[in-house]
């Protein structure tokens, strides 16, 4: 039985070692091909988002002017709003003053 081991096993195992290697060969030619289709598939996406690149360029310029213009417009209402304030703060001011005036006429 030792004897029909030593002759059979080396062969079996050579055998299987050989059925290993083409499987091996066939599973390295697929994934050579399927990298082959993701490299064509990245292509195309990358020519796809250079077509788009110009049209991104042209919505960032878009809203870098609007948020601008929006930040002139905000500040404006703002210097708008804080002048108003001041009027009515100078004219509380005098109204005061005119008051102190006549009282100190009237004192006297």
């Amino acid at each position: 039985m030792l004897l029909t081991l030593n002759e059979y096993l080396p062969s079996l195992v050579y055998i299987l070692l050989c059925i290993l290697i083409v499987a091996l060969i066939i599973i390295c030619v697929k994934v050579i091909k399927a990298m082959n289709k993701v490299e064509e598939i990245i292509e195309d996406v990358d020519d796809k988002v250079r077509s788009l690149n110009s049209l991104f360029n042209i919505i960032d310029s878009a809203t870098d002017r609007l948020s601008a213009i929006t930040e002139l417009v905000a500040d404006s209402v703002v210097t708008l709003i804080k002048n108003i304030f001041k009027k009515r703060e100078k004219k509380k001011v005098e109204d005061e003053s005119n008051k102190l005036k006549k009282e100190e006429e009237e004192n006297e």
